[in-house]
């Protein structure tokens, strides 16, 4: 198993101008690859797991995924989460096949070995053989034969996991401001909405770039920018959090004050003028006190949590494969909402999604970088609008920082020179 990116048949080291210049060989290096499921996914960070709301009722649970490892989350008789790999001790079976349900024994149907929902051993078919024959041996320790566990942590609704013994508390993790957003957003009981999930042939990382890209978001997305929902001329900033890897970009719709660039550049998204034929679809009410309408928080490795005028949605992007990723849309709603906001909030989720009215377009847009940079190992993107640092903004998002943020906590992690 590779411990080192010195043990890469090619060693890797970082380019001399630093984090403004990003490799291409980190999209689709096989063995780059298998190193990030060892020191990241298995590393001393928080993973994503779920929603507390997936498993509400003691005998839930939820299976996921860490990097590519499966997962199984589950709530307990005394209410507590708990989560271990789904990976049965006998042959490696998986253990929970469904996406969801209720159980109070986790069964592996090869051979009917059976699991608490916190991992521990609890019966395994003709233990003792049968007629006097077969059967294990009388010195087999089923406490020695449990699921393997991860440590669990629940914040503002998100369960997370980790491997690692030296992973900080979340909050620590996460660090102050973006803690704190979370808790803007997350902060109150959340009730599901719906989910759905698409494959985007591209790495893991061009997508943790996209959503940290706070300068493409109006000149690709054509609908941002047609009817004025996130634009660069409106007020809005980049915070990173202390350790960079984490990140908020967020915008105020009611600042918009048009700014002569955007025709004077000739920037194809603004060259329609077109009318909704749903304008309802728009309407909104003021969420938060700080006028933000609109928000993307970037949680390192895989995860981020999305507010587009009341839409809030979580969005949790898996490796499936160097070039292959799965990207999960949860989207949810506050408890206390009535009627007509869980209808408007539903409403909205079309912007978002697979096939959404904003986001059609990065369903496609990473794959190009992803077929245009294979092949070219040796070569590498740029990353210096905003300048080179890697600091907050609170007066552009005509910048890349937060995209210098996410690959200086990576070349951090994966110990990289």
């Amino acid at each position: 198993m590779l411990s080192t990116v010195d043990e890469l048949n090619e060693p890797l080291q970082w380019p001399e101008d630093g984090i403004t210049r990003i490799p291409y060989r980190l999209y689709s290096d096989p063995e780059i690859y298998a190193l990030e499921q060892q020191r990241i996914f298995r590393g001393p960070v928080w993973n994503f797991l779920c929603l507390e709301i997936d498993i509400p009722n003691a005998g839930d649970f939820k299976t996921s995924t860490v990097g590519e490892v499966p997962v199984i989350v589950t709530r307990d008789e005394n209410g507590d989460v708990h989560a271990m790999v789904n990976r049965c001790v006998h042959k490696g079976a998986l253990v929970c096949l469904k996406e969801k349900g209720n159980a109070k024994l986790l069964t592996c149907i090869y051979h009917s070995w059976s699991f608490d929902l916190e991992g521990r051993l609890k019966g395994v078919a003709f233990r003792n053989g049968l007629k006097g024959k077969g059967g294990l041996p009388k010195d087999f320790d089923a406490s020695q034969h449990r699921l393997e566990p991860l440590r669990v942590e629940v914040f503002c609704g998100l369960v997370f996991g980790t491997f690692s013994d030296a992973t900080p508390t979340v909050e620590s993790y996460l660090g102050k401001p973006m803690s704190k957003f979370l808790r803007r957003n997350l902060g109150r009981t959340l009730k599901p909405l719906g989910m759905h999930s698409q494959i985007i042939h591209n790495n893991w990382k061009l997508y943790g770039e996209n959503v940290r890209d706070s300068y493409h978001a109006t000149l690709l997305h054509t609908f941002y920018t047609t009817f004025k929902i996130n634009r660069l001329d409106m007020d809005g900033g980049i915070v990173l959090a202390e350790d960079k890897w984490h990140s908020i970009s967020y915008a105020k719709r009611a600042t918009l004050e048009e700014a002569p660039e955007y025709k004077a550049e000739k920037i194809h998204s603004v060259q329609y003028d077109a009318n909704l034929a749903g304008p309802k679809l728009l309407d909104s009410w003021p969420e938060f006190e700080d006028g933000i309408t609109h928000s993307i928080q970037a949680i390192f490795p895989n995860l981020a949590i999305q507010f587009t005028l009341n839409s809030l949605c979580v969005r949790f992007f898996v490796p499936r494969g160097v070039e292959k990723t799965e990207l999960f849309w949860f989207y949810v709603g506050y408890e206390d909402d009535d009627e007509e906001k869980t209808a408007m909030r539903v409403m909205q989720g079309n912007l978002t999604g697979a096939s959404g009215l904003v986001s059609l377009e990065d369903g496609c847009i990473n794959e190009f970088v992803q077929r245009g940079t294979r092949g070219s190992a040796e070569e590498m993107g740029l990353a210096e609008m905003g300048g080179r640092d890697v600091e907050s903004s609170d007066h552009s998002r005509a910048t890349e920082t937060a995209i210098r943020g996410f690959w200086t906590g990576y070349r951090k992690i994966m110990d990289i020179p």
